[in-house]
C-alpha cells in the first residue's frame, strides 16, 4: 500500500481527528483541490473564487500544506497536510468525502456553471479529456504499453469520479503503482496504462471541460460549445520566470494567441507542415 501523510481534516476552521464526526452529512457532489506551496495556494484560490461565482453553494474541499489563513468561507472543509508529495492529488481523490467528485488542479479558471456534468457519473465512473500535444512522444508514453496514436494520455487536471468499488480500486491502483516506481515523473503515464488495460467505465469529455487551447475559441461558432473550464500552465508564469501574472480569460487569450503564432513560425514536426503551408495559403 502507498505511504499515507499525516492528515488532519477542518470543518469551518475547527480541526477534526474522526471525520466520521463531521457535524453534517458530506453534500452528494462536491470540487476537490489539492495544492502545497504557497503559490499552489493562491492559484487554488484564484480558481475556487471563479467557480463561486458560477456555483455559489457548490461545496469545495481542499488539501493543503498551508491551511492557515485562508479566505473565510471559500472552502467548505480543508484538509491539513503537511507531508505533502508533489502529487499528493493520487492519495487525496480516494478519500474525497464525496459520492461524486470533480478534482481540480489549481491552475484553472472557470467560466460558465457546471450545469448537468454531474449526471455523466450516472453512467459512467469517471469522465475527463485526452490531453493536447497529442504529436508529442511525452504525450504518447506509457509505462508498460504502446498504444495507438488514436489512444493518447488523458490529462487528469480535471477529473470527475464517483465513489464506487471499481472506481476506488481504480484510483487506488493509479497511486499504488505512482509511488512504487521512481523512474515515473508524471501521474498521466500511469493512468494512460491503467485506462488502457481496465474494464472500466469512463467517458471521455468534451474540450469545453477542460479547455487546454484557449485559442480553439477563436475557431468554434456560437453554437459549437459552452467554455466551462480553462486549464493553462500559463496560470503559473508568474512563479516560474517573474512574467506578468494572468488571471482572466482576456489575458490568457492575448498571450496564447501570441505563442500560437510563434510555434507555427518555429520549427514544425513532419506531420504539421502540411497544415502550416495551407494555414499560410489562405491568409
Amino acid at each position: 500500500m502507498f505511504p499515507l501523510p499525516d492528515c488532519k481534516a477542518v470543518f469551518k476552521g475547527v480541526a477534526m481527528n474522526d471525520l466520521s464526526a463531521f457535524p453534517e452529512p458530506a453534500p452528494r457532489d462536491g470540487v476537490l483541490y489539492v495544492a502545497g506551496g504557497p503559490d499552489y495556494v493562491d492559484l487554488a484560490i484564484q480558481s475556487a473564487r471563479s467557480l463561486r461565482e458560477h456555483e455559489p453553494t457548490i461545496a469545495i474541499d481542499l488539501v493543503t500544506d498551508l491551511p492557515e489563513n485562508l479566505p473565510r468561507g471559500l472552502f467548505d472543509r480543508v484538509t491539513a497536510c503537511y507531508d505533502m508529495h508533489p502529487r499528493e492529488k493520487l492519495r487525496a481523490m480516494p478519500n474525497s468525502r464525496f459520492e461524486r467528485t470533480l478534482f481540480m488542479d489549481s491552475d484553472t479558471l472557470f467560466l460558465a456553471p457546471l450545469g448537468d456534468l454531474f449526471g455523466i457519473l450516472d453512467r459512467f465512473e469517471c469522465a475527463l479529456t485526452h490531453d493536447v500535444r497529442r504529436d508529442w512522444e511525452l504525450i504518447r508514453q506509457g509505462r508498460d504499453h504502446k498504444t495507438p496514436y488514436a489512444f493518447p494520455q488523458h490529462n487528469s487536471g480535471v477529473f470527475l469520479y464517483r465513489k464506487s468499488e471499481a472506481m476506488l480500486a481504480f484510483l487506488e491502483e493509479w497511486a499504488e503503482r505512482f509511488f512504487a516506481d521512481d523512474a515515473v515523473e508524471r501521474d498521466q503515464i500511469i493512468l494512460k496504462d491503467l485506462l488502457w488495460e481496465s474494464d472500466l467505465r469512463y467517458y471521455v469529455l468534451p474540450p469545453e471541460f477542460n479547455l487546454r487551447r484557449v485559442t480553439m475559441l477563436d475557431a468554434w461558432e456560437p453554437l459549437d460549445a459552452v467554455p466551462t473550464v480553462l486549464h493553462s500552465h500559463r496560470f503559473q508564469d508568474h512563479m516560474r520566470s517573474g512574467a506578468e501574472r494572468i488571471a482572466s480569460l482576456e489575458a490568457l487569450l492575448k498571450v496564447e494567441r501570441a505563442a500560437l503564432a510563434q510555434e507555427w513560425d518555429g520549427d514544425l514536426p513532419e506531420a504539421a507542415q502540411r497544415w502550416a503551408d495551407l494555414r499560410v495559403s489562405v491568409k
